[in-house]
């Protein structure tokens, strides 16, 4: 009792430093962030952008579809290019011709020395640093003035309707006229330009050093990797590489407690639910009908890349455009998943507290409906607000606000938050007695229900930036939520309700349960916070940031080494007896989220995250094939396990078509790595071989993204597609079969008291 004492005490002091350094390192985001200027001018004093334009093309790109529509700084989507990195190599291209011309007339002729005095000026030019902080003004020489004012004719061209650009808009899988205003074009071109300028200007007082740390990789302007990026790099491979031995020695040499003996019969048999456990049925029905959106609309999405506008010919994008279904994709991923783990609280808060708590379903009831209504209030109004192009406002405040998995406006954003206040206190009310009761099982129940507090409260970050915040900090509270919020804590309750699990079929030891739950989040928490910089390393960010953030994000894989030696002992123990037969399904989905941490999250999750590589590879697929692994493999199947574990207890066991499970399950995760192995990591190697070799731009150009090796590999996700979709299918197949005939609830828990019974 002494030791778990202790390490809870760890577990508060690591929290509260770590959010102390996440919290610190923000404001010098806050302070270093590339300055947005009140103008941008020519030496001969002609205006090209204003500030109010810079932060107005901000707010246009998000609303055309933003992180959906390409990348700026490397995160978004994949299919058009990064606009950061396209303006960048277009105008050096644009000022070199133009400087070639104006000394040499014809740039054919010129001599090697010719062209190494012209490329070394435009360097020059590029990377020094013109803003006065005192006006506030960017001055740019006249001959830059002009290849500015090429490229912003090029992207008001391509975000209008110019004709000639119909081409180039279908390769990148946009629609005529996505920006219909012409100011709205112009700002545009504004922020696009103030991005490129951040990427390679250097910072005040430093040389060869640009606001993002010489991201992307552009030769023309000397981006290349920094030093420190090198340096880190080597930092995080030996901590990652030391951490694991560490864990594997400890592992090793502590004495092993005797296994628990799981008992004869299952103890949850006979067990019967309460109403509100009764009422969570509909959501685990809403968790396999959104997993049948995300599967649709992920096979419409990954045809884009081939066709641009059309899905096998039909011109699907005039009414579902790229924009909308890789939203949804990634929205509803999100949602199904968020809604497993949701309900499976729900289901057995009374189950651990052997009470039902007065109007507890009326609760349960509201909540689903209340979920339901901004699933499909969201995505209704996003897609509508791109459809109809209704502007800033609008999809800032009500339809898309352009942010990869934060996709949901404002309003939609307050009443999910909500929400997940209420889910926090029927919880919360529901676990109350279990959490003053002393028992074996409390530090369990603790758990659970501080990282739901966490889940509740911490989605707050997404109130966090508004529609002026500076770019950079949009990206660090966007990650505060992704990464904390899905990857943190609720996976820390997740870890917690499976632990209970086991410890109620008397699979693992009550007390050796208490200690590991605490233990791994510590670990996890060590690592998992702070690690969080490692998606910030070339969002106008300090130096700082890439030290931290390598350091932390290697330690953050550590404790996924020995996840898969955990996952092959849950399988072997739930092989001892014959009545674990009935759990086999949730068992072996919770040993996949094993593997696929180990695979997706760890292996694959690792080779992107030193600074080294990401500098390569930042916006490629090699970050899709991570994020699919990880995501579904991982975040997934914790969800498809939970939720059978669920329906388990809720429907008669003769209601459950055990045939359809095996080939669902191992259709899901050969589907998983079909599409991850066969496509989306070969794609991703592909393109971080031109991006080493010439830079970012041509990785994400169409020379590359419409290669016939590109578009190859795009058709080998089909039979992994395939596959997935087969496996959605029987599962959602082996659901409707519970809907037969009316059926006997039971609880998935120890008995409930008569009184709770009732």
């Amino acid at each position: 009792m002494n030791t778990t004492h202790r390490l809870w005490r760890w577990l508060g002091l690591i929290f509260v430093l770590s959010f102390g350094a996440l919290g610190f390192l923000g404001y010098q985001i806050y302070l270093s962030a590339p300055p947005i200027p009140k103008a941008v001018v020519s030496t001969e004093g002609e205006l090209l952008f204003s500030g109010e334009q810079i932060q107005a093309g901000q707010q246009a790109w998000l609303a055309s579809g933003g992180q959906q529509l390409g990348t700026v700084w490397g995160h978004g989507s994949y299919v058009a290019p990064d606009w950061s990195a396209d303006w960048l190599h277009r105008e050096a291209l644009a000022l070199q011709d133009i400087r070639s011309q104006q000394q040499h007339q014809a740039s054919a002729t010129l001599s090697a020395a010719d062209r190494g005095a012209i490329a070394a000026a435009l360097k020059e030019e590029m990377r020094r640093n013109t803003y006065d902080e005192t006006t506030g003004v960017i001055k740019v020489s006249a001959e830059r003035a002009l290849a500015i004012k090429q490229v912003a004719r090029h992207i008001e061209g391509l975000f209008g309707s110019e004709p000639a650009l119909a081409a180039l808009r279908d390769q990148y899988a946009m629609t005529d006229g996505i920006l219909p205003a012409k100011a709205d074009r112009e700002a545009l071109a504004a922020f696009f330009f103030w991005t490129s300028w951040a990427a390679a200007t250097d910072r005040p007082g430093e040389t060869d050093l640009s606001y993002t740390s010489n991201w992307p990789h552009e030769p023309l302007v000397g981006n290349t990797m920094t030093g420190s990026a090198a340096m880190w790099s080597m930092v995080s491979i030996i901590l990652l590489l030391a951490g694991i031995a560490a864990m594997l020695w400890f592992h090793g040499g502590r004495a092993h407690e005797d296994e628990a003996l799981p008992p004869k019969a299952d103890p949850l048999l006979g067990a019967v639910a309460t109403p509100s456990m009764k009422a969570t049925r509909k959501y685990f029905f809403a968790v396999i009908g959104l997993l049948l959106l995300q599967i649709g609309m992920g096979a419409v999405t990954a045809h884009y890349a081939v066709e641009g506008q059309s899905f096998f010919g039909i011109p699907l994008a005039q009414v579902l455009p790229y924009v909308v279904s890789r939203t949804v994709h990634t929205q509803v991923g999100i949602f199904w998943i968020a809604t497993a783990w949701l309900a499976t609280g729900l289901y057995i808060a009374p189950l651990l507290s052997g009470r039902e708590p007065k109007l507890q379903k009326l609760g349960v009831d509201l909540l689903f409906w209340a979920l339901i209504a901004i699933v499909v209030g969201s995505t209704a109004t996003g897609w509508l607000g791109t459809l109809q192009h209704r502007g800033a406002d609008f999809s800032f405040w009500i339809g898309n606000q352009g942010l990869e998995y934060t996709s949901m406006g404002r309003v939609w954003q307050l009443l999910l938050f909500v929400g997940l206040l209420f889910w926090v206190f029927l919880l919360g009310r529901a676990l109350w007695p279990a959490l003053t009761k002393p028992s074996e099982t409390r530090g369990l129940i603790a758990m659970v229900f501080l990282s739901a507090t966490c889940i509740g409260g911490f989605y707050a970050s997404s109130l966090a930036w508004g529609q002026h915040t500076h770019y950079s900090m949009i990206e660090y509270w966007r990650w505060w939520l992704v990464h904390l919020w899905v990857e943190g804590f609720f996976e820390v309750f997740a870890t917690a309700v499976i632990a209970l699990i086991f410890t109620r079929l008397g699979l693992v030891r009550s007390q050796s349960a208490n200690r590991a739950i605490v233990a791994e989040t510590i670990v996890f928490l060590f690592g998992g916070i702070l690690g969080t910089l490692h998606h910030l390393y070339f969002t106008g960010t300090p130096t700082s940031i890439i030290a931290v953030g390598a350091v932390f994000s290697a330690l953050e894989v550590v404790p996924l080494t020995l996840i898969g030696l955990e996952a092959l002992q849950t399988y072997r123990r739930s092989k001892d007896q014959a009545w674990l037969g009935a759990y086999r399904w949730p068992v072996m989905c919770f040993v996949a989220v094993g593997f696929w941490n180990t695979v997706g999250a760890g292996l694959l999750g690792f080779a992107i995250n030193p600074p080294a590589s990401l500098y390569y590879v930042q916006g490629l697929n090699m970050t899709a094939a991570h994020g699919h692994a990880a995501l579904f493999g991982v975040y997934g199947m914790l969800g498809i396990g939970l939720m059978l574990f669920c329906l388990r207890g809720l429907y008669r066991h003769s209601l459950h078509a055990e045939r359809l499970l095996k080939p669902a399950f191992w259709g899901l995760n050969i589907g998983l790595a079909m599409m991850v192995f066969l496509s989306l990591l070969p794609a991703g190697i592909y393109q971080a071989w031109a991006s080493v070799s010439k830079g970012l731009w041509f990785a994400r150009s169409p020379e590359i993204i419409h290669s016939s090796v590109m578009e190859t590999l795009v058709w080998l996700r089909v039979p992994g597609d395939i596959v997935f979709a087969i496996g959605g299918a029987l599962l959602a197949l082996y659901a409707i079969k519970l809907l037969r005939r009316p059926s006997v609830a039971q609880a998935a828990g120890s008995a409930l008291p008569s009184a709770a019974r009732a």
